[in-house]
């Protein structure tokens, strides 16, 4: 087998490529083509434009020297045209840009949806068992109700003769007791 050159073989294609001709950043191209393409739809741009077309006008009409660009103003659409045929990918590659930024946007809009969906689901959980919790624990009512219901049985216990309670069983206690303070 016959090697060309350092091993390259004609049935593939080469390792080897040129260098580009014109090498340009991608987000330089598009920071500055969004920077026009912003420029170009204010009302700014739009009286720049209305007054050099003016100027072009008058200098081309009025003038009596030199007619640049007689009466159909062929030069001046030709500017319009080449304007137009840049400012349109222009507009198109920062409307794309836009685009991924928005896309990028909206993919961190859903994550933090999801994670406030999550969080919300368990403080509902974790309110949930505070509930069932707190359905156990003693209340200020309950508490304040079975201490009256203590006072009112011993208050009767109390008005009952020594001797004898209302189940017949004799006390055993030697003294009284004493009085709630109510």
């Amino acid at each position: 087998m016959n090697n060309r050159g350092r091993g390259q073989r004609l049935d593939q294609p080469s390792d080897r490529r040129r260098p580009p001709l014109l090498s340009l950043d991608a987000d330089v191209v598009g920071v500055y083509s969004e920077r026009l393409a912003r420029f170009l739809g204010t009302g700014r741009y739009l009286g720049i434009q209305t007054v050099i077309v003016l100027v072009w006008i008058a200098l081309n009409l009025l003038s009596f020297i030199h007619h640049w660009d007689p009466y159909p103003f062929i030069l001046l659409n030709l500017a319009f045209s080449t304007q137009a045929a840049y400012a349109a990918p222009l507009i198109l590659l920062a409307q794309n840009r836009q685009e991924n930024r928005d896309r990028v946007a909206l993919d961190e809009d859903r994550v933090r949806a999801a994670e406030t969906k999550a969080d919300t689901e368990f403080l509902a959980r974790e309110l949930a068992a505070v509930r069932l919790a707190v359905g156990d624990t003693v209340t200020r009512d309950y508490l304040r109700k079975e201490l009256d219901d203590l006072i009112d049985e011993l208050a009767q216990r109390l008005r009952q003769p020594q001797g004898g309670t209302a189940d017949g069983a004799a006390g055993t206690g030697s003294a009284a007791p004493r009085q709630p303070d109510a």
